[in-house]
């Protein structure tokens, strides 16, 4: 981390914010097809702990710790991430058509507070591409793809209940059989059509009314934004319940910004959501919250927002969280992120007398 810290980041941050995404991403794939270079990130960067091994709605993971939709959005570097120590990746947010996004400039740094003002807009290229790019993976860990709905641009006109109902249908069809599991991005907060839809009574329901005749064989999870309004999760509990392929839930971005402590006033009204530290407590309380509502023998939280140390984990895994996710902190802290916050999360377990992650999980509430 201090390697990264003091030389590497330095001189990626003379670069604009997506320059540096875009050849950070780049530089894992060209890097993946070096002779050995997978084998050197493992030797450095894999931690092998039984106290962090666990089983999810299914699927088996060597540690709970993962990366968030947003990093890869196409899978273009999956070799490379496989070897950086996360316990699962999840790509995308994948569209039933290619979208370029929003305009540029879409991602800033608020280094001060740890955090990103993110508004790509979900840039992708589409259902299709993507399905073919996974068609070759042979992957070690498990794969998430996050499907969204097709952000056609500002000038746009209005989607149908229809037109939204079908693009997700379309991505799922043709790219669940590649995927260990699947995340449907329910509220993108800076994309326009359809990030509202599912706020409306009943429209998750009629989503997966359509999906139910795809037969989805890996787990379905729903991301959603954030709310701790008890009778809103209760909803949102109500309308998956006939659903047996829905395993849980993940919050999103918050669409409102919260309070700042030194950012740039230019940057303070930029359009966008915020990602980093300063949207955790925010999304601990949405976990909880749901924690205490939903059924523990058949959803499981996803926990993201605001993950720089092996402390943040813990809080969210306490709170509820199965499976707990990074981004932001690959930034600021480089992919040996990953390692420090899984070595240092299974020292807490130990500390706290728990003999495997799984035991922790919504232990906060006991």
């Amino acid at each position: 981390m201090t390697f990264y810290k003091t030389l590497i980041r330095p001189l990626l941050f003379t670069l604009d914010a997506e320059t540096t995404h875009g050849l950070a991403v780049e530089g894992c794939r060209w890097m993946s097809v070096l002779p050995g270079a997978t084998k050197v990130a493992r030797r450095c960067l894999e931690l092998h702990d039984p106290v962090l091994e666990t089983q999810v709605a299914g699927l088996r993971f060597n540690n709970p710790i993962g990366l968030a939709a947003g990093w890869d959005k196409n899978g273009r570097a999956l070799r490379m991430l496989d070897a950086l120590g996360f316990g699962f990746v999840e790509i995308g947010s994948v569209s039933a058509r290619a979208s370029q996004g929003n305009s540029k400039p879409r991602l800033f740094r608020l280094p001060q507070d740890d955090a990103v003002i993110v508004n790509y807009g979900l840039p992708n290229d589409g259902a299709k591409t993507v399905a073919k790019r996974l068609e070759s993976h042979r992957g070690r860990l498990p794969l998430g793809v996050n499907l969204v709905k097709t952000n056609d641009g500002a000038n746009a006109p209005v989607c149908s209940d229809e037109q939204i109902l079908s693009d997700y249908e379309f991505s799922a069809r043709r790219l669940h059989p590649h995927a260990d599991y699947l995340m449907f991005n329910l509220s993108c907060p800076n994309a326009q059509g359809g990030k509202s839809f599912f706020a409306e009574p009943g429209n998750v329901e009629r989503l997966l009314e359509r999906l139910a005749p795809l037969q989805i064989q890996s787990p379905v999870f729903l991301k959603i934004a954030p709310n701790t309004d008890p009778g809103h999760l209760d909803r949102l509990l109500t309308q998956c319940e006939r659903f047996d392929f829905v395993r849980g839930f993940c919050f999103n971005l918050p669409s409102q910004k919260p309070p700042l402590s030194v950012a740039p006033e230019h940057l303070i009204d930029k359009p966008g959501a915020l990602a980093g530290r300063p949207v955790a407590s925010l999304i601990n309380d949405c976990i909880s919250e749901l924690y205490r509502r939903m059924d523990h023998d058949r959803y499981i939280v996803i926990g993201a927002g605001g993950v720089f140390t092996p402390q943040d984990a813990y809080d969210k895994i306490r709170l509820g969280a199965s499976l707990v996710q990074v981004y932001t902190s690959m930034i600021y802290e480089g992919p040996g992120v990953v390692k420090r916050i899984c070595t240092g999360l299974a020292e807490l377990l130990k500390q706290n007398g728990f003999n495997h992650v799984s035991e922790a999980v919504g232990s906060a509430h006991r």
